[in-house]
């Protein structure tokens, strides 16, 4: 599981980017570049990281389900994820 700051840290960057978005989106528009230089960093979009959802890891993210593939593949084989079947030919 990862620490407990770094979950933290993606939910305030998560918060910042939802606050300045339409405010970086109508600069850009404008091509006010110097008052967008001005604004916080962790306003911008690009410094979001996708984590699992339960356990906060950063690596094996699947989109589709908002996990990490370790906790996808133990919901699946535990029947909890709707329709994922382990598939076998």
């Amino acid at each position: 599981m990862a620490r407990k700051s770094l979950i933290a840290r993606d939910k305030k960057r998560e918060k910042m980017v939802a606050k300045y978005a339409n405010l970086r989106k109508k600069l850009k528009e404008e091509g006010r570049w110097e008052e967008l230089d001005k604004l916080p960093k962790n306003s911008s979009a690009v410094r979001l990281h996708n984590r699992c959802q339960l356990t906060g890891r950063p690596k094996g993210y699947i989109r589709q389900f908002g996990l990490c593939r370790v906790i996808f593949r133990k919901m699946a084989l535990d029947g909890k994820i709707p329709g994922i079947t382990k598939s076998s030919w």
